[in-house]
């Protein structure tokens, strides 16, 4: 659902009268509070082991839980890009970052508590210390590596993980 949509009253004083102020943004005609909604950083990472193959993980959580996805989350606040690629595949593949080189960003919307989240996602290639011994963890359910030629982006829950995947694939 769009934040438009679901924040009725203004955040600052609770009144009624929060309205649009333009395509990203409430005003409050009460205090003049403005709530902006701006995109989100977000990181995911493309690993491909020695053979060629690329690592799959499989989500834990929703949205989209039990779909392919590709490592990555969230950027914190006061972290940049390339810390949060690091932390994040620490969290959930307990693997050790040697290596990210930034491919390209893809904008995407990501669905959570009732709200449409627009981010930015800025996606990685990654090498690793080790890939054979990988343990799934925190929102990631499993993690596998699977031929390059044998992925199919339409498995791959998120919108711009999946176009991400194609253009990766049409790359390489």
């Amino acid at each position: 659902m769009h934040f438009s949509v679901l924040f009725t009253h203004c955040p600052a004083c609770g009144s009624a009268k929060f309205i649009q102020n333009n395509v990203k943004s409430k005003r409050c005609e009460n205090c003049g509070f403005v709530f902006y909604v701006n995109a989100s950083a977000a990181v995911a990472a493309f690993i491909v082991n020695t053979s060629g193959d690329l690592l799959v993980c499989k989500r834990g959580r929703e949205p989209e839980k039990g779909s392919f996805d590709l490592p990555g989350g969230f950027v914190d606040e006061n972290e940049s890009a390339e810390e949060a690629i690091n932390r994040e595949i620490a969290e959930e593949l307990q693997a050790r970052v040697t290596g990210a080189r930034y491919l390209f960003s893809l904008p995407n919307e990501y669905e959570y508590s009732g709200m449409t989240v627009p981010t930015l996602d800025l996606f990685y290639e990654c090498r690793l210390e080790n890939t054979l011994d990988l343990r799934p963890s925190d929102d990631v359910e499993d993690c596998f590596f699977i031929p390059l030629n044998e992925v199919k982006p339409e498995l791959f829950g998120l919108k711009s993980v999946r176009k991400a995947v194609g253009i990766f694939i049409q790359k390489a």
